[in-house]
């Protein structure tokens, strides 16, 4: 008796879910100052940074987009993917991450407020060396979307912070071994929402 119960309800549910399903597409420029957690800086050229080097400002790009799949009273659900691309003296560094994404109800009408936990891998290149170091990431962010219209809004402001392994010397036989690098992101940009066919908005 259960069992008809069951089904209908699992489908209204998924219906429920669907309802003004939407997707996001966006490419926006990112600043990322990225920094090694131990405080005696990599003296090998082979470092990520350079040698000699803590910190530095590497610049690029985040490409990715998002699936919005659940609409609720206070707060929308989304699945985000996302490659980011950066480079800073020679070196570059390309993350590709999927997370999850809530995003609350417009406030004052148009400021959309999202957070977003996103993980994946990601990929070094030190300047001075063609050797690529693939290593787990992950990454926390937080932002603010103005919505120019309904299918147009302005990423005023997205801040994010993660950590990842990046290439050093201790990866060549030398005598530094470096932990995870710190990264903190700033981003700003338009994200173009487009409404999946045959789902009611």
């Amino acid at each position: 008796m259960r069992l008809q119960f069951l089904v209908p309800c699992l489908a209204l549910a998924l219906s429920t879910m669907a309802a003004g399903a939407q997707v996001g597409l966006y490419i926006n420029p990112v600043a990322t100052r990225i920094s090694n957690s131990k405080i005696d800086p990599d003296p090998d050229p082979f470092g990520f940074l350079g040698a000699n080097t803590t910190s530095r400002t590497f610049w690029g790009a985040n490409i990715g987009g998002y699936y919005e799949f659940f609409h609720g009273s206070k707060a929308d659900v989304s699945v985000d993917f996302r490659d980011s691309i950066v480079h800073g003296n020679g070196a570059s560094l390309n993350s590709f991450l999927i997370g999850a994404r809530v995003s609350g109800k417009p406030i004052a009408t148009s400021f959309v407020p999202y957070a977003q936990l996103s993980g994946g891998f990601g990929s070094s290149k030190a300047p001075t060396s063609p050797i690529r170091l693939n290593r787990g990431t992950f990454d926390i962010y937080g932002g603010v979307d103005y919505r120019f219209s309904s299918h147009v809004d302005f990423r005023a402001v997205e801040v994010g912070y993660g950590t990842v392994s990046t290439v050093n010397s201790g990866d060549f036989g030398g005598p530094t071994s470096l932990g995870s690098s710190k990264l903190l992101n700033f981003s700003t940009g338009l994200v173009f929402r487009i409404p999946v066919p045959g789902v009611a908005e």
